[in-house]
Order: structure tokens, then sequence, then C-alpha cells
């Protein structure tokens, strides 16, 4: 190969969208036959893409076929619920089987290579990115990597329904700074390897082909440049053989970063560190060359990357197969129907009930006349939600559309009291009028899909416009309310949730949303979602998680002297794992067996959990530990395991949960896995608060991890 060659493998172009920075210059179609680009973005559809392929397989020197990239997050045709929604449901099952039905649908259009999962941590939900990834909880999220990584490479990454899977945006992009996009993230080598990394740990583990590094610097070193991490750490020591892609101009922006002084610079900072590929930055297309000639990279860095992408496309098949991708008939019409199915059960599995007050819900006995009320009620563009690339809004099933068809016997009306970031005071009275008349009232509140995702941080999350002041005169009404709060984050509105009969965080839920809310609604489903995230009460409490340490002044409201605030709770407004049902479960008993253990034993942790109501439904068993006496201060809860129940009325069962003992060391000085000896808190309830935790013990014997 060429140097030329070599650089045109590592270069990845946008080919006909581009949604996060420039768009891409020139003929690309040239640039590809004389062998300059080895990958595209945003390109799909059967016909498209085998054209590509043909050109590059067909017109140029070596043939050597391309990766036909993409931003699968939650969905491609069909759309699931955004990631974060759907780590409410606590179900790696579910997680893999969407990812599975979203491989499906984008390799039939060509798709080969998915820039998902998104796998950042995130304690903060200014960060509008908050709403791509699985939550708050280390352990929850690296059960989440691995389904998805399974999913999306399936069992042979070569067969033509599979593609590549990109374990992004490593690491520790989820705590920038203020909850600012792309900014600074400052955090101890502590936090970054205990609650960042392990995602991608699981996603390298679970066999994960590809990674992409965060925008950020981490301490001032871009995680783009950050050889330490990257090379040192992901894969000298995890062993990860595996491509790294930039992100969407990384590489170019290292000069905006202050790491480098001109293109040759920053392409040979990212090689060095051990990013393939360069993604629309084409710094390595201008600066790599240069950088050869000055001596800051060696021809052998470039064939390293060179190698690791064309084993990836040996991998995935496609010397032999170029255009094995692209065949509509992987999606014959039983499949569509059948994802739609599944969009439709994973929208109303990610439903969180937040509040129900007299249980006003479900409405098994529906009012006569139900009004619809609010900017999101009619509004299917925005249940795509962020990052829904091929989705479209026509295709999406609308919450007035859901409870008309829920509810066909009740009178329906519908107004919008105004658009989500504005409304005039005409709108606010015609909204009022429609309610006047009716028994109930939905309100339909929340964000507009743009308002999360990618560049849309919030220094604020209450709701937007002057939907509280519409929400607030509804609420004056005295009527019954019912209030859904349509989001990629949680909204701070206390009021909301003291006033309104019953709220549930609806999330964006993707093509079936609608039909989703109106089976909760209606009591067709029996809500089983939890938050993977704690909830504040108010901006002043984030960065918000359930696995604080503890101080040595616990929060005492009768002691000056202790850490809490004056002018709010500690607390959270719900903490993690949050989620009511409309039954009543009841862990009673809780055993851990042996009671003492050493290195390398296995701990098995029963719990009974009987159903205390009136109505089937399933909970989910969260198994929690926390380490009271130790050589570091631990957090005072984590996450260790989860079991769920599906139980019919006054039916009880008995579920088993199993540890390790490795699950149990934790980084000692010098950052090393250590297993101390001492007595184990063994915690299992439906969620953090520790109140609603039974507990058992288990006492450690002395060794080494």
């Amino acid at each position: 190969m060429t140097l030329q060659e070599k650089i045109g493998q590592m270069t990845l172009i946008s080919a006909n969208l581009a949604v996060t920075g420039p768009k891409v210059p020139g003929d690309y179609m040239a640039a590809l036959r004389e062998g300059r680009i080895g990958a595209v973005s945003v390109l799909f559809g059967a016909e498209q893409t085998r054209e590509v392929q043909r050109v590059a397989v067909e017109e140029t020197r070596l043939g050597i076929p391309l990766l036909f990239a993409l931003d699968v997050i939650h969905g491609h045709r069909t759309v699931f619920p955004i990631p974060l929604a759907e780590a409410a449901t606590f179900d790696p099952d579910l997680w893999e089987r969407t990812a599975r039905a979203s491989a499906l649908e984008a390799t039939a259009d060509g798709v080969n290579f998915n820039y998902a999962p998104m796998l950042d941590v995130s304690r903060d939900p200014r960060w509008g990115r908050i709403a791509e990834g699985p939550g708050e909880d280390p352990w929850l999220a690296s059960r989440f990597a691995v389904a998805k990584v399974r999913g999306t490479q399936g069992d042979d990454i070569k067969k033509p329904e599979n593609m590549a899977a990109t374990a992004k945006h490593l690491a520790a992009y989820g705590a920038a700074q203020a909850g600012r996009d792309y900014h600074s993230v400052d955090i101890s080598e502590r936090t970054f390897l205990e609650v960042y990394m392990p995602p991608f740990k699981a996603a390298v583990d679970a066999g994960a082909v590809a990674i992409m590094p965060g925008f950020h610097d981490l301490a001032g070193v871009p995680m783009t440049a950050n050889k330490e991490v990257l090379n040192d750490l992901v894969r000298d020591q995890w062993g990860f053989d595996g491509v790294m892609v930039s992100d969407y101009n990384a590489v170019t922006e290292l000069l905006a970063h202050g790491a480098a002084g001109d293109m040759a610079e920053a392409a040979a900072a990212a090689l060095k560190a051990g990013v393939d590929i360069d993604l629309m930055g084409d710094a390595y297309a201008q600066g790599l060359a240069e950088a050869l000639e000055r001596g800051l990279v060696s021809e052998a860095d470039i064939d390293r990357a060179v190698r690791r992408i064309l084993d990836l496309k040996e991998a995935l098949g496609l010397f032999d197969q170029p255009f094995s991708r692209g065949n509509p008939d992987f999606l014959p019409p039983l499949q569509v129907k059948a994802h739609q199915n599944l969009a439709r059960e994973a929208g109303k599995r990610s439903i969180v009930l937040l509040t129900n007050h007299d249980d006003i819900l479900p409405l098994s006995a529906p009012p006569p006349q139900i009004a619809v009320i609010g900017p999101l009620a009619d509004n299917p563009d925005e249940m795509l939600g962020p990052w829904s690339i091929v989705g479209k809004g026509e295709d999406m099933v609308s919450i007035l559309e859901g409870i008309e068809t829920a509810f066909p016997a009740c009178e329906i009306a519908h107004a919008a009291g105004g658009a989500v970031r504005d409304a005039a005071d005409g709108d606010i009275a015609a909204a009022v009028d429609v309610a006047s008349r009716a028994d109930l009232v939905i309100l339909c509140l929340g964000e507009e899909a743009i308002m999360s995702g990618e560049a849309a941080s919030r220094a604020e999350l209450d709701l937007p416009g002057r939907q509280s002041e519409l929400a607030r005169t509804i609420l004056d009404m005295k009527k019954p309310v019912i209030a859904l709060l349509c989001s990629g984050r949680q909204l701070c509105c206390p009021w909301l949730f003291e006033r309104a009969d019953a709220v549930l965080a609806t999330w964006f839920l993707g093509s079936e949303a609608g039909h989703a809310i109106g089976d909760v609604l209606s009591g067709r489903h029996n809500p089983s979602g939890r938050l993977p995230v704690s909830w504040p009460v108010d901006v002043g409490q984030i960065p918000i998680h359930y696995q604080p340490r503890p101080t040595g002044r616990h929060p005492n409201y009768q002691e000056r002297y202790s850490s809490k605030y004056l002018d709010l709770p500690v607390e959270p407004q719900f903490p993690f794992g949050h989620g009511l049902s409309y039954t009543r479960f009841e862990v009673t008993e809780v055993v851990a067996s042996p009671t003492e253990v050493g290195p390398g034993d296995e701990i098995v942790v029963q719990a009974d959990v009987i159903n205390r109501g009136e109505r089937a439904g399933e909970e989910t068993v969260l198994l929690f530990v926390h380490d009271p006496v130790a050589s570091l201060a631990r957090p005072v809860l984590e996450l260790k395991g989860m079991a769920k129940a599906h139980l019919e009325a006054g039916q009880k069962t008995t579920l088993r949960m199993t540890l390790n003992t490795d699950d149990l060391a934790f980084l000692g000085h010098g950052l090393k896995p250590v297993l101390e000896p001492g007595d184990l808190h063994i915690l299992v309830g439906p969620n953090a608060d520790r109140s609603s935790l039974k507990e058992a013990f288990i006492r450690v014997r002395t060794g080494s991890a």
C-alpha cells in the first residue's frame, strides 16, 4: 500500500448528512476512487451503499471495501425508547433484543459500523447526553454494555445481519464540568476507574470491536490524545485489539484544546495515543504525511493502525462478501411488525410511575370526558427523541392518538396550550377552556427532543417556556390531573409532584410512544419501570447520585454543623431505583450464605418477595452491598445484582442472586484490587432509599482479589 492509501484507510468522511460539525468538502467519490477514503458516515439505504461499495471494490487500485457507519443509538427505522428510558427497565434481555432489532434494520440499509452503544455514566442531568446513556450506576451500565454489544454484533460479527459495535465515549465524558457538553473533566483517578471505566471494560470483555474516545479533556489531556488511557490501559492492560475511531472532528480539535500546534502534531498525538480512524477531521489526511517526515510518527505506527482497520473489515466479512449487507430481504413484513411490537413493549416497560396519589391510576373506569392538554400531546415528531437519524415523525404514535385508542368510549378533547418553548396568552386560555369541560386532565409536558442529546446542556431543569404557567393554571381548577413528563433527563418541578394526582416519566419513547402510554394509563400494563438515576429536587443538588461516601458529619437537619443545605433537602426527589406499581410488593426476608467467605467463594443471596396488592405485576429487586469499615471510605451503597419476579396478587416467591468475592473487592491504596476482611452488609429492596432495604450480613476473611 502507498502512504496515501494507508492514510485513506484511516480517514472517515460524512457523505450526505452532517449533524455535529463541518460539512464534507468537495466530491468524496473522487477521493474514494483515489484510495483516500476508508469509511463513510451517514450513508444508508441498500441502493446507495451498494453503489458506493461497488466503486470502492471495483474502481480503486486495491479494491478494499468500505465501512459504512451510522449512529444507531436507539433504533433505526423502528425507534425504541432513548437509552436512559430503556435503562429504566433494568432488563438486559430487552436491551439485547432492541439492539438486535436495530442491527437487523440498519444492516438491511447497508450499515456495518454502529457508533453505539453510548456507555457514559452520568450524574448530572444538566448534561444533555445523559439521554443517550444508561444512567448513573457503573454496575447497571456494565450490564447495559454487554447486552448492547451482544445485540449489535450477534454471535458472529461476520454474518450480514450483524454490525460492529462502538463503545463510546471513553471515558468520563458524562462528568463534564457544570454539565456543559464538550467541557473539561477533572476528577480523581479513583473515580475515573471505579465509576466511569467499568462499562467500557465490560464492553471490551463482551467483544466490542471498536471504541470511540470522548471530545473532552481529562485533567488537561484531551481524550483523543490520551495515550496513558487509550493505549497503556485499554490496549495494553485490557488487551483491546480492535479499532479506535475519533469522535467527529476531534483530532483537529486538539489544536483548539491547545494540545497541538499544527495539524501534523494533532495527527501524531492521536495516532500515538491509539486512534486508528479520524472521523471527519481531515487531520490524518492533512497531517500524517508531514508528521512522518518530521519524525513525529513512524511508518510502523501507521501500519499498526491500518492493520487493525483491515482486520475489522475482514472480521465483518467485507473482503469475501462486500455486498452482503444492504439487503431489504432482511426485513419481511412480519419482522417489521415484530419490531413495532417490541417498541411498544420497550416503551411501556420504560415508563416510570413517579407519583400516584390516592391511586388515581390506572384508569380502569375512565371518566366520560378527558382533556389532553400540552404541547407534547399531539406532537409525534418529538417522540423520536434525540439521535434518531432515520426514524420519521409521521411514523410515530402521538400521545393523543395513544390515549384515543386506549379509551375509545371516552370523549377526548385536545388543546396544545402553546409550544414547548413559547405560548401566547390565548393558547393557555384555549387550553383552560377545553380543560374546564373535562372530568379529567392529562397534561403532556416536557422538552423538545432537540433539548436533549448532544450540544443540549441546560442550566435550569424546570419546564421550558410557559409550561409551568399552563400546568399551574390547570391545577388551580381543582380537577383530577395526570402529568406526563416527556424528556431526556430528570426535570426539577417539585410543585408538580406535590399537586398533580399522578406523574409519570414517559421520556422519549419512540415509534410506539402513544400506545405504550395508553397501555399504562389504562392498566393494560402495570408500570414496572425504575429510575436508573437519582431525581433531584433542584439543580442545587447536582451532581447527585446514590453512591456518596459517608462523611464525618452525616446530614442532620437538627444539627447546624452537619453536611446539609440550608435551603434544600439532601435527599433526592426520588431515589435511584424508584418506580411505583399498581400493586404493592414487599421483600419480607433476606438470607445470605455462607455467612463467612474468602477469596474465590460464591455468596448466594435469597430474598422472599410477596405481592400484597390486588393486581399482577413485575417487581425488580436490587442487591446492594456496603462495607462499613475499610482502609478507604466506601460508598454508602453499591449495586451488585438484580432480579425480577412476575407475581399474581397474593403470590410469593424466592429470588436468588449470586455474588463472587471478586464483586466485593475494591481499588485499595495504589489503585490495586483488594478484598479486605471484615463484616459486610448485604441489602436488598426496590430502590436506593436505605429505609426500603432488608439487610443481611456476611464476614469476609482476609485475602487479595
